[in-house]
């Protein structure tokens, strides 16, 4: 019989599917550059000033376009206002940095706190808002072609019918992970009523599912979600090969490295030297790794049963039963959402090892945003 893969699994390998499609074609239509993969032309608009800073900005993910840009106007606003409207905290210095916004005090004072000083697109932020902010629309069109459009939709509505009996304001997209990849990185206040439920988007409503299961998860854990999905699940105490880890779990081998960084400081694993003899590193669990491996799987089930009572069996049937088709096995050869991710022949992914699954949980860092770590 297949193994019956946790919630947040499915939730995760839809969403980081639905966003490495988002990306790849942003890259195509975005002039940027990157650190390892090389630039496009120069990346300025018709718009651009004398007073901009960049002309070619560095590529970012499409967390950073929800969680930044489409909150943006030339009008601009303070930062504290825009993580208000964002219900998530951005990486503020990386996308000045990168090019897409600028944050300054305002003229009338000088002295003003971090949190009042102004942000605004930058004239190529401006040009990358108007290519972004179409493509989750495309890309939905896109599955509804390759899978079916009656499936997705019954998709978006299982997700919806758990989604609005949600407590919680929470964002648009899974929040940059925090200290020991914690989702619990802000507090989200008393849900806002909304007249526009039916009109949300497929990730919207992916990553605001996934995110209150991790927060059920995280309020009665000793790891993260994303640490427990994404680091500890692919480890045993026979030891497994470092370079090895990038390609089970799906996420970038920076992303495991500070994550080995935590469980190695905190007692869970050990690093050794191959016995085999070669100059590779080897990672095993401790007893202190295994206990915690296994209440953290035994945690996973729990919040899905007590969202079995919560939102009730039929609800979290049906969406179970509308993911399971989708993610398949959860690996390169048995998932149909991989028929989707062959990049473009110039796009960076294209120059990097393909994946032999998506993360279990989306690893969202302050690199860019992008949901495996990269």
């Amino acid at each position: 019989m297949a193994k019956v893969l946790p919630l947040p699994t499915l939730l995760s390998q839809a969403l980081v599917a639905f966003t490495i499609e988002f990306d790849n074609e942003a890259e195509q239509r975005i002039p940027h550059t990157t650190t390892r993969y090389g630039s496009t032309e120069n990346g300025a608009s018709e718009d651009s000033s004398a007073a901009d800073e960049f002309r070619t900005p560095w590529l970012v993910s499409m967390a950073m376009y929800l969680n930044c840009m489409q909150f943006l106007d030339q009008k601009g606003m303070t930062t504290r206002d825009l993580v208000r409207r964002a219900r998530a905290r951005t990486n503020f210095r990386g996308m000045h940095r990168w090019g897409y916004i600028t944050v300054r005090r305002p003229e009338d004072q000088p002295n003003a706190p971090k949190a009042e000083w102004i942000v605004r697109p930058t004239a190529v932020g401006r040009s990358a808002q108007k290519i972004w902010k179409p493509l989750i629309g495309e890309i939905e069109d896109r599955w509804n072609e390759r899978f079916g459009e009656k499936e997705i939709q019954r998709i978006r509505e299982a997700l919806l019918e758990i989604e609005e009996q949600f407590d919680l304001d929470l964002p648009d997209c899974m929040p940059i992970v925090g200290y020991a990849f914690s989702s619990s990185t802000k507090k989200y206040g008393v849900r806002r009523a909304s007249a526009k439920l039916s009109e949300r988007r497929l990730p919207v409503l992916l990553a605001r599912v996934l995110l209150r299961f991790a927060l059920e998860f995280e309020s009665d854990s000793e790891l993260s979600l994303a640490m427990s999905e994404d680091v500890l699940r692919v480890l045993d105490d026979e030891g497994a090969l470092v370079r090895d880890l990038p390609r089970r779990a799906g996420v970038s081998k920076e992303a495991i490295a500070m994550g080995l960084k935590f469980l190695i400081n905190q007692g869970y694993v050990v690093l050794q030297v191959d016995p085999a003899g070669a100059r590779a590193k080897v990672v095993c669990l401790t007893a202190k790794g295994l206990i915690a491996q296994a209440a953290c799987q035994k945690r996973l089930r729990n919040v899905e049963q007590h969202w079995r009572e919560r939102f009730g069996e039929a609800a979290m049937d049906r969406l179970r039963n509308a993911l399971e088709p989708l993610v398949g096995g959860a690996t390169a050869e048995t998932s149909p959402l991989f028929g989707g991710l062959e990049p473009p022949q110039n796009g960076w992914r294209a120059k990097v090892k393909k994946p032999q699954t998506l993360p279990h949980f989306p690893m969202i860092s302050h690199r860019g945003g992008y949901p495996d770590g990269s």
